[in-house]
């Protein structure tokens, strides 16, 4: 990987290099990488994840050396720089009619994807749903047993280019028009209601002690989120802000498969 990493940071820096044949075939290389799942944009990393910047740089550099095509699929007609994922039954992947992946995002076997999108250098692993409508942005890293669902919106850290992507460990359940931005990490088995917004700014606030906890970025595992608002003042008055708060902490006694409203209802929330 050093030498291909290597060719990457050089181009990168001198873009007269993607006109060498060297260059552009270190990029498929790494393209091809990513479509098998032999590399990674995020990586788990012990207790932590790291962020290959150089596999990022590589994804934004394949743009400009893919020529714009038309590609036909029965009556549907498209005009695109990218291909799209083949071999699906090979692979084990269930893709619904109306779902779509781009060549250079990894499906692990026994993903589902109803009509939905998954964007170049994302990373979804085994057991997932991505649900109808749901969008999974690029180089997001989607864990094992995840659910999205429907109409949830990843979203994807290819502008601006040193932006983490967005993390979803095993086992979390995004509940549907759920939006995740911004390099925002949700940690193992947590569980999110329906409409949280999640920014890199966003505010969520731990109400499950005697004080207010506050954080940005990260979700804790196994943590039951709704959406909220809180009170901020601005010049023209006080207006509300949304939020979101964490209600409590998934317990032992769920089970993994449990539908949202389950898991809600243990807290007396309804959403």
């Amino acid at each position: 990987m050093s030498k291909l990493q290597s060719i990457i940071e050089q181009a990168w820096e001198n873009r007269a290099l993607l006109q060498e044949e060297t260059t552009i075939n270190a990029i498929r290389e790494v393209i091809e990488l990513l479509d098998s799942g032999k590399l990674r944009v995020a990586e788990p990393i012990g207790e932590g994840w790291q962020v290959n910047e150089w596999v990022k740089k590589a994804v934004v550099m394949y743009f400009p050396i893919q020529k714009m095509e038309t590609l036909e699929a029965g009556i549907f007609e498209y005009n695109d720089k990218m291909l799209l994922k083949r071999d699906y039954a090979e692979k084990g992947v269930r893709v619904v009619p109306g779902a779509s992946a781009r060549y250079g995002a990894f499906l692990a076997s026994g993903v589902i994807m109803m009509p939905s999108y998954v964007n170049i250098g994302a990373y979804v692993d085994s057991g997932t749903m991505v649900d109808t409508w749901a969008t999974v942005g690029s180089c997001a890293q989607i864990g094992k047993d995840v659910h999205l669902s429907g109409g949830v919106g990843i979203g994807g850290v290819l502008e601006p280019l040193q932006a983490a992507p967005v993390i979803i460990e095993d086992g979390a359940f995004i509940g549907s028009r759920c939006i995740i931005v911004e390099g925002v990490h949700v940690g193992k088995e947590a569980v999110l209601g329906a409409n949280v917004c999640l920014t890199a700014s966003t505010k969520i606030i731990d109400v499950t002690g005697d004080t207010p906890v506050e954080r940005k970025g990260y979700v804790p595992a196994r943590s039951v989120v709704i959406p909220g608002s809180y009170t901020k003042k601005f010049a023209a008055g006080d207006f509300q802000v949304p939020c979101a708060l964490i209600i409590g902490t998934r317990k032992p006694s769920t089970d993994l498969k449990t539908s949202l409203n389950n898991a809600l209802r243990e807290y007396d929330v309804a959403i």
